[in-house]
């Protein structure tokens, strides 16, 4: 499919996005409602982090008219059907999940419920209203153990390294087994290292930007020799709209005997959405010190369990199905990172 293949999206039905008062989540209705699409947010607002950084988001989304949101959580199996019955949408991008590489060490049945079962609901339900397009959060942590760089959604990705990762994967296969069985179009958006206003509060811009301003050390791991390919959420959420309007097709040229981890012959496609640029993590550190206007206590640490070395991703099959390929520099994103977070939290 190539950038020129699009549908118009439909006024009349709405769009439903999961974790929406999540940090990506947010970005994206808020884009949606803006541009007068009909919107309808479903959270579980669970306290895997600050509730009341999800309660400020959902009040910036309250503002519009045009969006409707529901306390619901992906578990739930007969309010997830009921809603689907109700709200009968036209496109579902999933961006609800149980998140976190290091919490997936401690707490592993969050992510059968959630990622596993929580999906499949989504799943049934997409089934069960007939829904035109289905976009879900995967994750550059499939990449696992892979060092071949950058990652492409061609090669295979077979090893992760957390259970995080590994229920992403299976996200992916699950998509893959709809696509084929019931012809539901399903775009799988494999995220790296995402950042901006308002942040994840356990993400490492977040917590570097808080241990700094309070002036307390910060723990960088694998002695700072980790490299990220960190995006922008504005670029994210560029991707994701665009692909919104290209529902995966069959591709005409997939064969079994070679097959293609990125497509198939069912209507499903993978795709990268990366800044295309590997940044050492000192180097994260130097531009948040510049926008911050502090020096970090720099406490050097090994690496983590479930943590990968670099990531680095491929985004030509993004480029070729919308044209479109991130572009914010960190030089850019993260000062305004940082001046969300002084306003925010009046520091």
């Amino acid at each position: 499919m190539n950038a020129r293949d699009t549908f118009v999206i439909s006024s009349s039905r709405p769009i439903l996005i999961t974790g929406a008062a999540g940090f990506i989540g947010f970005h994206l209705c808020h884009r949606l409602l803006a541009e007068g699409r009909q919107v309808v947010g479903l959270d579980s607002m669970n306290e895997y982090y600050d509730v009341s950084l999800k309660r400020a988001r959902l009040e910036q989304l309250r503002k519009y008219s045009n969006f409707r949101f529901e306390h619901v959580d992906l578990i739930d199996r007969d309010c997830i059907s009921a809603l689907f019955a109700s709200a009968a949408p036209e496109i579902v991008v999933n961006l609800a999940a149980q998140a976190g590489v290091r919490y997936s060490l401690t707490n592993p049945h969050a992510y059968a419920e959630s990622n596993l079962n929580g999906f499949l609901n989504i799943l049934e339900g997409c089934r069960q209203a007939s829904v035109g397009h289905l976009l879900y959060a995967s994750s550059s942590s499939i990449y696992g153990g892979s060092t071949r760089m950058p990652f492409s959604v061609h090669d295979s990705a077979d090893h992760p390294l957390s259970l995080y990762a590994a229920s992403k994967k299976a996200n992916e296969l699950m998509a893959h087994t709809y696509s084929h069985l019931f012809a539901l179009p399903t775009t799988g958006l494999r995220f790296f290292t995402v950042y901006g206003p308002w942040g994840r509060p356990d993400m490492a811009l977040f917590i570097f930007t808080k241990a700094i301003l309070a002036g307390q050390p910060i723990d960088v791991f694998n002695h700072g020799n980790m490299q990220r390919d960190f995006t922008y959420v504005d670029d994210i959420v560029e991707g994701i709209v665009r692909l919104m309007r290209r529902p995966a097709a069959a591709d005409p040229d997939w064969t079994s005997t070679a097959p293609d981890p990125a497509t198939s012959n069912a209507p499903y496609r993978i795709h990268n959405i990366g800044g295309n640029t590997p940044v050492q993590l000192t180097r994260l550190i130097e531009v948040l010190e510049d926008a911050l206007g502090r020096k970090a206590n720099r406490n050097l640490m090994p690496i983590q369990p479930g943590d990968v070395p670099a990531t680095f991703a491929d985004v030509s099959s993004l480029e070729e199905a919308t044209g479109f390929r991130p572009k914010v520099p960190i030089d850019i994103g993260i000062p305004r990172f940082v001046e969300w977070y002084r306003d925010f939290y009046r520091v």
